[in-house]
């Protein structure tokens, strides 16, 4: 199975707002970065969007390590929410989970590979982690002006 390394990262201006989403593939020496935006989202959304269109980019079944500096995303599958959630129905106590369209479609992405995620600091040293913040940013603007 290929060992694929994986940063994504979320922005939105306003919250809901314009926002966009970056990511960058990692595998075998070759880099692939990715973006996109959308007019009027959340944070949340672009976050969760930037893993989906990511984890979609392989073509094949691939250990992944996804590094995200959203808690809801890394808390979401590493503290067993999302398996709560599916069994459910896409509810949680206290009502709809927000953005099951997203969720489900993550945890499908989820159970095609085996993807760790891993939350690192936003905003702090990490290299790809602050270009996947760029291109976000970048398509939040792009977004935002139509």
């Amino acid at each position: 199975m290929k060992k694929v390394v994986i940063y994504t990262d979320g922005a939105c201006s306003g919250n809901p707002g314009p926002g966009g989403w970056g990511a960058i593939l990692m595998y075998g020496g070759k880099k692939k970065e990715m973006s996109g935006g959308e007019a009027l989202t959340t944070n949340n959304r672009m976050e969760l969007m930037a893993a989906i269109a990511a984890l979609e980019a392989l073509r094949e079944p691939c250990g992944v390590e996804l590094y995200t500096d959203s808690r809801y995303l890394s808390d979401a599958i590493n503290k067993g929410w999302i398996e709560a959630w599916r069994a459910r129905g896409w509810r949680r106590k206290g009502g709809e989970v927000k953005n099951p369209d997203l969720w489900r479609r993550l945890d499908a992405l989820i159970g095609a590979h085996d993807v760790k995620f891993i939350w690192v600091r936003g905003h702090a040293d990490n290299e790809y982690n602050n270009r996947c913040d760029e291109l976000a940013v970048a398509e939040s603007r792009r977004a935002a002006t139509g």
